[in-house]
């Protein structure tokens, strides 16, 4: 877990001479190509600080929504000094309850390059060991390795999460945020024109975060097939002190106090857990269920609310200059925290795409290579999520008697608790050089908005490998950009031109 380990150059170093693996020269032409044609040290190249130049065209980019996905687009936009308005439905955050909480490392580093992603982790518990029990009964125990940097998963609020990234927004003179704008019409060609029930808004694109009932997705006719699940789960906030010697996750199946069922625990900031019950039909929460979890302890219930999970992704993830993220794209149940972290990969991989297309430095193919990785990386997403969620729910017998084999007989490979997220490896994108994993990089918080060469790797924007000791640098950036004639088409079927 933790990406393709390449380091970047020291603070300070300059990157004049590029060496590829084995010691050899590597070509020049590559680091002109991806740094610039002057000297450039690591400090200016590779460093969350730096900011592209700003882009020649004051139209800003529109992100429709102000969650976390949202506002981190805006940010790496900013980053790469493209301005952006910033639509938002709501006339005011409504801070309630925990919702989305696992941040997973790499996402924090993807935070850490706009200047998020410390005091998320600050604001967050961390834990290394998640336990299984069954029937009262402990059966797995898995741990986390403890690395330097950020740690493998971080559980912050959501809530807190969009206040730091909040934060941040405001005092981005490059980001309008607009609360009380809610997108009714949308019209594109040569840019994109948004309206909302007080004003009209234009711009060179569109990044939709506007959730799962997306008014862009709706307003583009783009479909959002899949299904949802029976099965209910109340979802609670309680404040108790559980006597742990130090954060764990918990996860129980089949406890007495749930027969048939599952519940899981995740420590939050504050001596605060969030609790998961699966639950029947118009089952009600009462201080018995909650005391077989807290015993005797005091308690406090801060929020709760109950769900159904959906499985579902959109027909198309581009539409022109319009780019789907987040939950407007896909949505997916929560074990193995998948849905924002992936919201965030998401963003991402759109901002550079976009910074390019607004420079008119972009291939053809490189805006509908959006849809062909994140579309690639939503599936594996909801295959990943689906598995988990036919091992807590089975709904054949055979499903069922497998589950049963599995948690009697301890059987710690095949117990499915929910895969932790990460990140998708774009190995079979078009943009990726033959021999290239596609991989994202670790601690990718040190690179620049740009592409970036290191020991003869190409990187680009988004952290991603893109190509390694080619035989033909110019050819591996050109490709990287999109310019992929004779190579597959990037655009995913089903995605529009």
């Amino acid at each position: 877990m933790g990406g393709a380990d390449v380091s970047p150059a020291p603070i300070g170093g300059e990157v004049t001479s590029v060496r590829a693996p084995g010691g050899r020269p590597y070509p020049d032409a590559l680091a002109r190509a991806a740094l610039g044609p002057e000297p450039v040290t690591a400090a200016a190249g590779s460093w969350p600080g730096r900011r592209a130049r700003r882009s020649g065209r004051e139209d800003p980019v529109l992100v429709v929504g102000a969650g976390p996905v949202g506002m981190t687009a805006a940010l790496l936009l900013a980053r790469a000094g493209v301005p952006s308005v910033v639509l938002e439905a709501a006339g005011r955050r409504t801070a309630v309850g925990s919702r989305a909480i696992c941040l997973q490392h790499d996402v924090l580093n993807i935070l850490e390059r706009v200047g998020a992603g410390r005091a998320v982790a600050d604001a967050g518990v961390t834990w290394y060991r998640g336990r299984t029990f069954y029937r009262g009964r402990e059966i797995a125990t898995m741990e986390l390795p403890r690395r330097q940097g950020f740690p493998p998963f971080v559980n912050t609020p959501q809530t807190d999460v969009e206040r730091i990234l909040e934060d941040r927004v405001r005092q981005e003179p490059l980001i309008d945020l607009r609360c009380g704008q809610r997108v009714v019409a949308l019209s594109q060609g040569d840019h994109v024109e948004l309206t909302t029930d007080t004003d009209t808004f234009r711009g060179t694109h569109c990044l939709a975060a506007d959730g799962s009932r997306s008014a862009v997705r709706d307003l583009l006719g783009i479909g959002f097939p899949g299904h949802s699940f029976d099965d209910l789960f109340v979802i609670a906030d309680i404040a108790v002190d559980l006597g742990l010697p130090e954060p764990e996750r918990l996860f129980y199946f089949d406890p007495h106090w749930n027969p048939g069922r599952q519940v899981l625990l995740h420590p939050q900031p504050g001596g605060v857990y969030r609790i998961d019950w699966q639950v029947p039909e118009g089952f009600r929460l009462t201080d018995g269920h909650i005391r077989e979890i807290t015993g005797d302890r005091p308690y406090e219930v801060r929020w709760q609310s109950t769900y159904r999970f959906h499985q579902r992704r959109a027909t198309a993830l581009r539409d022109g200059r319009v780019l789907l993220v987040g939950d407007a794209a896909h949505v997916m149940s929560p074990f193995g925290a998948r849905g924002l972290n992936s919201g965030i990969c998401d963003a991402d991989n759109a901002v550079w795409k976009v910074v390019l297309d607004r420079r008119g430095e972009a291939g053809p193919d490189l805006l509908p290579s959006y849809e062909r990785e994140r579309a690639a990386a939503a599936d594996e997403n909801l295959r990943v999520t689906g598995d988990t969620m036919r091992f807590l729910v089975p709904r054949t017998e055979q499903e069922r008697e497998r589950r049963r084999e599995v948690l009697e007989h301890g059987r710690t490979a095949e117990i499915d608790s929910g895969r932790l997220f990460e990140p998708f490896a774009y190995r079979d994108s078009p943009l990726t050089s033959p021999g290239c994993t596609g991989e994202l990089v670790a601690d990718s918080a040190r690179l620049g908005p740009d592409f970036t060469v290191v020991d003869g790797v190409l990187i680009r924007p988004d952290g991603h490998l893109a190509a390694v000791a080619p035989s033909d640098p110019d050819a591996a950036l050109r490709r990287a950009k999109g310019f992929t004639a004779g190579v597959a088409r990037a655009g995913a079927p089903g995605a529009r031109a």
